[in-house]
């Protein structure tokens, strides 16, 4: 985590709200991305901001993942945190017809950094559900050119849900990682065929011994690119005789696990107990 000041402190740890006009990324129209003042992790696109004249920095979408949503206590808004550190960025607001998107993301400029187009480092995201998401994320944090792996909840309709709830079976959310890659070092294609080789995408609703709908083999993808990657690859160990059950869709919201869900194996100093690598392709 990067040293805070005081007033950074008072706004993205205790929660505080900077004075509206003030920002100095308020009127800020450079090309490149928002990233998080905190832990450095990329939130927003500067082709998704927008003046909302409401006098802090509006961005009508996220880049997926990186946002974390609660309901404040009262019920009144939704704040919005950074996804990776937990730091206060604002509050979103929807239904005010500002853009299309019909979003508002209200920011603090005091919780953002911005990154130049010409300066940042090229990353790009992939999401993928195989069972326990422990295994799934020991298993491709491994491979070189991944720079981050995060367990968590997607796919499902509830919001900031608990492992409590998605084992429940109510929630509709799958376990599954995003993981951060340098594409420079390593392609979508050979993270989504390893991916295809570390769990049996043959079964549905389980994966091994763990038996359930958030246990489903699913690959969410978040560009049109990865959307034809993944169907290709499915279409391939299709004509190799693999009966797969792998679903594809869009990636939707990421909510990250537990803190104690993260890094699990490594944490243990033990391997995967239902995941292994199969050699498919």
């Amino acid at each position: 985590m990067k040293p805070l000041t005081p007033e950074e402190k008072r706004v993205i740890v205790d929660k505080g709200t900077e004075a509206p006009f003030t920002g100095r990324y308020y009127k800020h129209k450079e090309d490149g991305t928002y990233v998080c003042r905190q832990c450095g992790a990329p939130l927003y696109r500067s082709s998704d901001k927008f003046d909302a004249g409401c006098g802090w920095p509006s961005f009508d979408d996220e880049i997926p993942g990186a946002v974390k949503r609660t309901v404040d206590a009262d019920g009144r808004r939704t704040e919005i945190t950074c996804a990776r550190c937990g730091g206060h960025l604002g509050h979103v607001f929807t239904g005010e017809g500002f853009t299309p998107r019909n979003t508002r993301h209200c920011v603090n400029s005091v919780s953002l950094e911005f990154v130049p187009a010409a300066k940042k480092e090229r990353t790009e995201t992939a999401i993928f559900a195989g069972g326990c998401f422990w295994g799934v994320e020991h298993l491709l944090s491994k491979e070189p050119g991944v720079l981050d792996v995060v367990s968590g909840y997607i796919g499902g309709h509830t919001e900031n849900p608990t492992y409590e709830e998605v084992c429940s079976h109510r929630t509709g959310h799958a376990e599954a990682v995003r993981v951060t890659f340098d594409p420079a070092k390593v392609s979508y294609e050979k993270l989504a065929r390893l991916f295809f080789e570390i769990h049996d995408p043959t079964q549905v609703g389980r994966q091994g011994p763990d038996i359930g709908d958030q246990y489903r083999s699913e690959v969410f993808y978040t560009t049109p690119a990865q959307l034809a990657t993944a169907e290709r690859l499915i279409a391939e160990l299709r004509a190799k005789g693999y009966d797969v059950a792998t679903r594809v869709t869009a990636a939707t919201t990421f909510w990250p696990a537990e803190e104690y869900h993260q890094d699990y194996y490594d944490r243990k100093g033990a391997q995967p107990y239902c995941h292994a690598y199969t050699k498919r392709f």
